[in-house]
C-alpha cells in the first residue's frame, strides 16, 4: 500500500473517530484514552483526600492527648480514610491505567464495549461524590472500612452514616463489575494477530487475573452491604445474634472480597513493574512464564486465605492451620516474581531513570511487606498483635507500598505517551527519595507500635506507655511523604507546559503502546499491528497485518480468536453517546432515593435508568461506516 493511501487512510480515519468538539462532545465521548486519563485524574483527587484525612489522623496521633479531632470527627476521617484509598483510589487508578494502554497494547482501536466503559466511569465518580457528599450533612461513614457489626447495625449506628457507606459502595460495584467484563472481553477478542496468549505484556496478566477476581469475589461483598441496609432499613436479622443471625457472617462475607481485593489493588501494580523493568535494564522479562504463573497462582490462592483476618474470632483450630497454611503459600508466587524481577536487572544493563527508581523502591518495600505478613500468618503470633500496629504497619506496606510506588512508577514510565510531554527528571528523583524515606520513617515505626501494645483505631492515648516517640516520628514521615507526592503533582502540571516532547518512543520500549504518536491520535493505529513476538518493537523487521492493514471503512478493528489471535472478523464500534452519563445520573437519582427512604425516588431513578440504557442500546447505522461485516479468512 502506497504511503499516500495510507495517509489518506489516516485522514478518514481521524474524521471517523475524533471526539466532536464543544461541550457535549466532552460528554459523550467513548473514547478509551479520555476516559483512562479521566479515571487518571479522579482517582488522584481521592488520593489527595484520602492523605488529608491520614495527616489529620497522624497530626491527631503525633502527641498523647492531642484534641485536634473530636472521637466522632476521628471516626469519620478514619472510616473515610480506608474506604477511600481502597475502594475510590487503589483498584480505579489501575482501571485509569488499563482503559488507556490495554487496547494500545493489544493493537486495538478501543476497549470492547466504548459505551460501557464511558458509563462505568460516570458511575465511579458519582459513586464517589455520593460518598463525599455525607461530609456536607456531617455524617459520613463512622464503622471503619470494614463496617464491622453489630457496630454498624441498626442497634449502633442509628443515623444514616452507614447507608452512605453500604449504599455508595453498592453504586461503586457497578461500575467495578462493568470495567472487569470489559477488560477480559478486550483482552480475549481483540488482540492484534500473532499475540497468542503466550505473548501479551504482562500487565495484561495482571489486569485478566485481577478482573476474574473482581467478578467472583465482589458478590461477597454486595450481599453483605444489600444484607446490612435490610437490616438497618426493614428489620431483617442477618447480623443478630439475638434473632438467629451472625455478626461472624459479615466478617466471613466482607474478606471472602477484602482479601481478593488486596491482589486485586496489588497485581496490575506488579504488572506496571513488569513492564517498566525490562525497558530500564535493557533486556526481555527473564521466566516471563513463571512471572505469567505466579500472577494466575497468587490471584487463585488469594480466594483461600480471608479466614487469617479472623484468627482471633474462636474459629475451629483445624480450620485456622488450614488458612494459616494457605496464606504462607501465597507468599511462593510472590517470590518468584521478585526472583524474576533481580534476575532480569542483573542479567541486563539497567538505566537508572525515575520509573526504574520508583519500581525498584517497591521491590524494598513490598519485601519488607511481604516478610511481615508471613509473620502475622503464625497463629500464636498473629493473636499477640491482632488489632494493633503491627498490624496497620504491615497493610500500608503492602497496599500503599505495594500499589502507590508502582503506580508512580506507571506515571512516570506511561504520561509521556498519554500527554505527549516527558517529566522532569530532577523533580522525579526528589519526589521518589521523599516518598520512600517518608514511607519507611512513617510506617515502619508502627511495627514498634503495635509490639508495644498500640491498639488500632484509637484516636487518642495517654503518655508513659513508649508509644509517644514512635507516634512523633510516624507523623514527620507521613508529611514528608505527602511533600514526595506533591513534588510529582507539580512534575506533572509542569509538564504539561514545559516538557520536553516526548516523541513516539523516547524509552526505547519494548511493547505496541510505543509504537504511536505520543500522544496516540483518536483511532490507536492506523494499521493493525502484526506480532512475532513478546517484544515486538524490539523485533528485526515488525509488520502490518497482512490481511487488512488499516480498516479505515469505519469505526472497526479486528477480532480474533482467544488463545492464538488468529483473525476472525472485523469489530464495529458505536458513536460516541451522552446516553452512558444519563444512565448514570438516573442510577444517581435511584440511590439517593434508597438513601432517603424515598421509594417514589428510587423507582423513578431505576426506571429512568432502563428508559436511558433502552435508548443507549438502540442500533443505530455507522455513518461512512461498511454496509456489511468483513469476517478475515
Amino acid at each position: 500500500m502506497s504511503a499516500a493511501t495510507v495517509a489518506t487512510a489516516e485522514e478518514r480515519l481521524e474524521r471517523l473517530w475524533q471526539t466532536p468538539p464543544g461541550l457535549r462532545g466532552r460528554f459523550a465521548t467513548i473514547d478509551h484514552k479520555i476516559i483512562g486519563r479521566r479515571y487518571l485524574i479522579t482517582a488522584f483527587v481521592f488520593l489527595v483526600l484520602g492523605g488529608l484525612e491520614a495527616l489529620l489522623m497522624r497530626l491527631q496521633l503525633a502527641r498523647p492527648g492531642q484534641a485536634l479531632l473530636s472521637p466522632e470527627a476521628y471516626n469519620q476521617i478514619f472510616s473515610m480514610h480506608g474506604t477511600t484509598m481502597m475502594f475510590l483510589y487503589a483498584a480505579p487508578v489501575l482501571a485509569g491505567f488499563g482503559n488507556v494502554l490495554v487496547p494500545l497494547m493489544i493493537g486495538a482501536r478501543d476497549m470492547a464495549f466504548p459505551r460501557l466503559n464511558a458509563f462505568g466511569y460516570w458511575v465511579f465518580l458519582f459513586s464517589g461524590i455520593f460518598l463525599y457528599s455525607s461530609f456536607l450533612f456531617g455524617v459520613a461513614p463512622n464503622g471503619g472500612w470494614f463496617a464491622y457489626v453489630p457496630l454498624t447495625g441498626p442497634d449502633y449506628s442509628q443515623g444514616p452514616n452507614l447507608d452512605f457507606y453500604a449504599l455508595g459502595l453498592l453504586f461503586l460495584s457497578i461500575s467495578t463489575t462493568t470495567g472487569a467484563i470489559n477488560f477480559i472481553a478486550t483482552i480475549f477478542k481483540l488482540r492484534a494477530p500473532g499475540m497468542s496468549l503466550d505473548r501479551i505484556p504482562l500487565f495484561l496478566w495482571s489486569t485478566l487475573t485481577t478482573s476474574f477476581a473482581i467478578l467472583f469475589a465482589l458478590p461477597s461483598l454486595t450481599v453483605a452491604l444489600v444484607f446490612l441496609e435490610l437490616d438497618r432499613k426493614f428489620g431483617t436479622a442477618f447480623f443478630d445474634p439475638a434473632l438467629g443471625g451472625s455478626p461472624l457472617l459479615w466478617q466471613h462475607l466482607f474478606w471472602i472480597l477484602g482479601h481478593p481485593w488486596v491482589y486485586i489493588v496489588f497485581l496490575p501494580a506488579t504488572g506496571i513493574v513488569s513492564m517498566v523493568l525490562p525497558v530500564f535494564a535493557r533486556r526481555s522479562m527473564v521466566g516471563y512464564g513463571f512471572v505469567a504463573l505466579a500472577t494466575v497462582t497468587t490471584g487463585l490462592v488469594g480466594f483461600g486465605v480471608w479466614v487469617h483476618h479472623m484468627f482471633a474470632t474462636g474459629l475451629p483450630q483445624l480450620s485456622l492451620s488450614f488458612f494459616s497454611a494457605a496464606s504462607m503459600t501465597v507468599s511462593i508466587p510472590s517470590a518468584m516474581q521478585v526472583f524474576a524481577w533481580i534476575a532480569t536487572l542483573r542479567a541486563g544493563a539497567p538505566v537508572l531513570k525515575t520509573p526504574l527508581l520508583f519500581a525498584l523502591g517497591f521491590v524494598v518495600i513490598f519485601v519488607i511487606g511481604g516478610l511481615s505478613g508471613v509473620m502475622t500468618a503464625v497463629i500464636p503470633f498473629d493473636w499477640q498483635v491482632h488489632d494493633t500496629y503491627f498490624v496497620v504497619a504491615h497493610l500500608h506496606y503492602v497496599l500503599v507500598g505495594g500499589n502507590v510506588f508502582p503506580v508512580f512508577a506507571g506515571l512516570y514510565y506511561w504520561l509521556p505517551k498519554i500527554s505527549g510531554r516527558l517529566l522532569d527528571e530532577r523533580l522525579g528523583r526528589w519526589s521518589f527519595w521523599l516518598m520512600f524515606l517518608g514511607f519507611n520513617v512513617g510506617f515502619f515505626p508502627m511495627h514498634l507500635s503495635g509490639l508495644l501494645g498500640m491498639p488500632r483505631r484509637v484516636f487518642t492515648y495517654q503518655p508513659g506507655l513508649g508509644w509517644d516517640t514512635p507516634n512523633l516520628i510516624s507523623t514527620l514521615g507521613a508529611l514528608v511523604l505527602a511533600g514526595g507526592v506533591l513534588v510529582s503533582l507539580w512534575n506533572i502540571v509542569r509538564s504539561r507546559r514545559r516538557g520536553a516532547l516526548a516523541g513516539a518512543d523516547p524509552w526505547g520500549a519494548n511493547t505496541l503502546e510505543w509504537a504511536t504518536p505520543s500522544p496516540p491520535p483518536p483511532y490507536g493505529f492506523a494499521r493493525i499491528p502484526l506480532v512475532r513476538s513478546r517484544d515486538p518493537l524490539w523485533d528485526d523487521a515488525p509488520g502490518a497485518a497482512p490481511e487488512e492493514p488499516v480498516l479505515a471503512g469505519g469505526r472497526e478493528t479486528l477480532g480474533s480468536t482467544v488463545l492464538d489471535a488468529v483473525p476472525e472478523q472485523v469489530v464495529r464500534f458505536p458513536e460516541d453517546s451522552i446516553w452512558p452519563l444519563w444512565a448514570a445520573l438516573a442510577l444517581a437519582l435511584a440511590f439517593v432515593g434508597l438513601l432517603l427512604d424515598r421509594a417514589a425516588l428510587a423507582v423513578l431513578g431505576l426506571g429512568a435508568t432502563a428508559l436511558t440504557a433502552a435508548v443507549w442500546l438502540w442500533p443505530e447505522r455507522q455513518a461512512g461506516a461498511r454496509p456489511e461485516s468483513g469476517v478475515v479468512t
